[in-house]
Parts: structure tokens; C-alpha cells; sequence
């Protein structure tokens, strides 16, 4: 069958279900880091048990999005979307109920498990449902959904958090999630006009893409230009701005979370004027430069002033978000049948770069005696890398790109 782009209630209905499905997994990602003291302490952890434990998350998740891919390739999401957001629910349910790290560990394996889903179903979805000329600035509006969930669910679960306790707030987030799986259940369908596997080997989109060196480097450009939201706003940012710039913890706290205020709004501009203009690596290549430049004030000019510093963290989300196209730049050029595997393959890879970079800039800080900035300069380098890697991509849109129906 050939895809018909869809304007229909349903193409929305499906958008709308998925967009939920990776604001959830969002908020069941960075929940733990929300209470990580209480956490550590119920578990009768130190600090590095309980980032173990949190990682699970990710040791699952990075892995699965190979098979995500091949699978949503082969039978779509509908079979797979509905039981991931169960098995979500389930995971960040069990993570509060048990007072055993070793039950707790299998609760964040299931959270993570689920969603390894959500991410490339919402991209898959944009991809099979909407016209290619409205994928960019779609996709981005998925990505703000879980940027926004964020910034704003990371304040509102923390005060909650510190009102009722971790437990409850854990088991409304997975009392939500059983709701959005009742909705998903009945008003979630696949596309019956979308492009399919043709029946052949399940892994053959899979060796069409590892052996495609184009996408390796655009995976790898897309890990580095995420890095600093990994890196800085997930993990090492606010520890660099209590330590070096003398900010309160609350205050740091809102400083990174304008990190992603600007990637809400920077993945949807991104990628309303590239749909626009047609064309992405001269976006991404500028934004890179001036997310490079943002970064490096933030961290480098030493202000005191959580103005200036959200500011500035706010400039280098929102130059951020145009790492949303390299999602685009890789599945162009590319069948259509294969573009969930295309998709799952560089999330993989930026999955991949955060695993790699937040434990080794650890070990640097370490090294240089609690240092940040000089453990920090990774981020600005890998940004300049990115920038670099992304001049010598060629802009390449294959004809089941090109060809809309209305």
C-alpha cells in the first residue's frame, strides 16, 4: 500500500494519544531524580547506588529502540503503544510499592521498558499519518510536549513531593498512565493506508541502516548536539551552578529549567521554518554555533545572576531544538517502510552519547578537583563537533518524501 497523508480526526486523535505517551514517559523518567534523597534513604542507598539504580531506566531504553524500530516497521504502533503505557504504569507502580531495591531495580526496568515506545511511536505516527512537508514541525511539537512536561511537571511534582510524600505523587503518575492506557485502548488506531514490511527478513531494515554511513554521522552529529541537555540540564547543571556561580538550590533549579522551556519552543520553531523553506542542515549548523555560545556564557562568564544565567540557559535550549531535525535529515532518503528503525536507530545513538558523557564528565570533575568548568568544556567542543560534522551533510529527500495526497 502507498501513504495517504491524513488530516482526518483520527491522524489527530493518534497524535494527540502519542504526544501524551511521551509526556508521560518523560515525567516517569526524571521523576526519581525529584526525591532522590528520599528515595536513597527508603532504599538505604549512597549516591551511587541510587544512580544505578535510576540508570536502569536508560540500560533498557537505549537497546530496545532497535527492536522499537524493526517492530513498528513491520505490524505499526497499536499493538505495541497500548501494553507499553501498561507496562509503564506497572513499573513506576511497583517502584513505590516495594521497599526492596531489587524490586525496585525490575520497577525501573518496566518503566523504562515502556518507554522505549514513546519517543519513535510519536515520530512514527507524524511520519505515517501527516504530509512529509509538515513532519519537522510536528515531530518538534512532540519533542515540546516532553520538553514542557519537564519544565513545568519537575516544579509541580517536586512541590508535591515535598507535601505528600514520594510514594503518592508515584502512584498518581502511574494512575495516570493506566487512564491514558484505557484511552489509547479504544481511540488509538493504525493507519490502514500506511507502508508496511514486505514480509521479508524482520531485521533487514536493520541492516539497511547500520550499513548506511550517512546515517551513522548524522546519529552521532544529532548525540552531540544533545548533549549539553543531557549532560548540563539533566545531570550535572545544577551541582555547576551552586558550586561556581553561588546560585541557591532553587534557584539553580529554575535556571535548568529554562533549558527546556527553550527546547519546547526552539524544536517547534525549528522546525516550522525548515517545512517552510525545505531544508535543514544550514538550520541545524547555526543553531549549533549559537546554542555553543549560549552554553559557554551561562558557564563561563561567571555571572552571580540567575537572570542573566536563565537567560542564557534559555538561548541555548531554544538553539537547541533544531537537534529535532536531524530526526528529519536521517529518515529523508530513505523508504518510508523503514523509517521507524531509521528513527529508533539515532535515538539510540543520542540515548547512547548520554550514557557516555554524564559518567565520564563525572570522572573529569573528579579528576580536575571538583572543577566544573573545565569538565564542562566538553560541551561547547562537542557542540563545535557537531556544527562541524553537520556542514558535510548533504540534503538528500527521497521521492516517498516528496510525493504528498491531499
Amino acid at each position: 500500500m502507498t501513504d495517504r497523508p491524513q488530516n482526518r480526526p483520527g491522524a489527530w486523535m493518534a497524535f494527540a494519544i502519542v504526544s501524551a505517551f511521551f509526556l508521560f514517559e518523560f515525567v516517569a523518567r526524571i521523576e526519581p531524580s525529584l526525591a532522590s534523597e528520599q528515595i536513597a534513604t527508603w532504599f538505604n542507598l549512597s549516591n551511587g547506588g541510587f544512580g544505578t539504580l535510576s540508570s536502569i531506566f536508560f540500560w533498557i531504553y537505549a537497546p530496545m529502540q532497535l527492536i522499537v524500530g524493526l517492530v513498528l516497521d513491520r505490524y505499526g504502533p497499536r499493538r505495541f503503544v497500548v501494553p507499553a503505557i501498561l507496562i509503564m504504569s506497572a513499573g513506576v507502580a511497583l517502584f513505590a510499592w516495594t521497599s526492596d531495591p531489587i524490586f525496585a531495580g525490575v520497577g525501573r526496568f518496566l518503566t523504562g521498558l515502556g518507554a522505549s515506545f514513546g519517543f519513535v511511536s510519536g515520530l512514527y505516527v507524524v511520519n505515517h499519518w501527516f504530509a512529509p512537508s509538515r513532519f519537522a514541525v510536528l515531530s518538534g511539537a512532540v519533542n515540546a510536549l516532553g520538553m514542557l512536561g519537564t519544565a513545568i511537571g519537575a516544579v509541580a511534582l517536586t512541590r508535591s513531593i515535598e507535601q505528600v510524600g514520594w510514594q503518592p505523587v508515584f502512584y498518581a503518575t502511574a494512575a495516570a498512565g493506566v487512564v491514558l492506557f484505557f484511552i489509547a485502548a479504544l481511540f488509538f488506531h493504525d493507519n490502514k493506508d500506511q507502508t508496511r514490511g514486505d514480509g521479508g527478513s524482520l531485521i533487514a531494515p536493520l541492516r539497511v541502516v547500520v550499513s548506511d554511513g550517512r546515517i551513522w554521522w548524522i546519529a552521532v552529529l544529532g548525540a552531540l548536539y544533545y548533549m549539553p541537555v543531557s549532560v548540563f540540564g539533566g545531570l550535572w547543571g545544577k551541582a555547576e551552578l551552586t558550586a561556581e556561580h553561588g546560585l541557591s538550590s532553587i534557584k539553580a533549579e529554575t535556571a535548568i529549567s529554562m533549558i527546556f522551556w527553550g527546547m519546547a519552543i526552539g524544536s517547534v520553531a525549528a522546525g516550522w521554518v525548515s517545512d517552510r523553506i525545505g531544508h535543514r542542515k544550514w538550520i541545524v549548523v547555526s543553531n549549533v554555533v549559537l546554542a555553543a555560545l549560549a552554553y559557554s556564557a551561562a558557564i563561563y562568564i561567571g555571572s552571580t545572576s540567575v537572570l542573566f544565567i536563565s537567560v542564557m540557559l534559555f538561548f541555548g535550549g531554544l538553539f537547541g531544538g533544531a537537534q529535532m531535525l536531524t530526526f528529519a535529515m536521517a529518515k529523508e532518503g530513505q523508504p518510508k517502510a523503514i523509517t521507524g528503525t531509521v528513527i529508533a536507530f539515532v535515538n539510540m545513538i543520542g540515548i547512547a552519547g548520554a550514557l557516555i558523557f554524564q559518567p565520564l564528565i563525572g570522572s573529569f570533575i573528579d579528576m580536575s578537583g571538583g572543577a566544573f568548568g573545565t569538565a564542562l568544556l566538553t560541551i561547547p567542543v562537542c557542540l563545535v563537533v557537531s556544527a562541524l560534522m553537520a556542514i558535510f551533510v548533504s540534503e538528500h529527500i527521497h521521492e516517498d518524501h516528496t510525493r504528498e495526497n491531499h
